[in-house]
C-alpha cells in the first residue's frame, strides 16, 4: 500500500518528476493575461457608466432648461445641471448645445451633451472617447415668472 509520500509512478515506470515547477509557469504566463482582462472589463464598465450617466445628464439639462422664464437662463440652467451631474465622469469640459429651435411655448427644448470619458484611458490606449446623449423636453406652460 502506497503511502502519500511515495513519488508517483505513470504507466510506463517513469516518475512525473518532470512535471514539478510546471504550475508556477502557468501562473507566471496567465497572471499577466488575466490581470489585462479583468483591467479590460474595468474599462468597458467606465464607459458603459460614462453612457448612463451622459443620458442621466442630458435628461436633467433639457428639463432644467425646459422650466426657465427666458432662453438665456434655460441654456445657463441645462450647462450648470449637465455640469454638476458629470463632475466626476468626464475628463474634460462638459458641452451643452441646444439642437432645438427657438425657445417659444409648446415647443420642445432639446439639448445635446458631449464630454470625454476616461474609458480606455485608464488601460494607457489613447483612443478618444467622446460620447454624447440627446434629449427633449417640452417647454412648461407653467414655467418660472420671476
Amino acid at each position: 500500500m502506497p503511502t502519500p509520500f511515495t513519488r508517483f509512478r505513470t504507466a510506463r515506470g517513469r516518475s512525473a518528476d518532470g512535471d514539478r515547477g510546471l504550475s508556477t509557469v502557468e501562473v507566471v504566463i496567465l497572471a499577466p493575461v488575466m490581470i489585462l482582462f479583468i483591467l479590460v472589463l474595468v474599462a468597458f464598465g467606465q464607459l458603459v457608466d460614462g453612457r448612463g450617466a451622459l443620458d442621466g445628464a442630458a435628461r436633467d439639462a433639457a428639463r432644467a432648461g425646459s422650466i426657465q422664464k427666458d432662453h438665456a437662463t434655460a441654456l445657463a440652467e441645462a450647462r450648470r445641471a449637465a455640469e454638476a451631474d458629470l463632475a466626476d465622469v468626464c475628463s474634460g469640459p462638459v458641452s451643452v448645445v441646444q439642437t432645438s429651435q427657438g425657445f417659444e411655448p409648446d415647443t420642445l427644448f432639446t439639448v445635446e451633451v458631449s464630454c470625454q470619458v476616461r474609458g480606455l484611458a485608464m488601460l494607457g490606449l489613447d483612443v478618444p472617447t467622446r460620447l454624447s446623449a440627446s434629449f427633449s423636453s417640452p417647454l412648461d406652460p407653467y414655467r418660472r415668472t420671476a
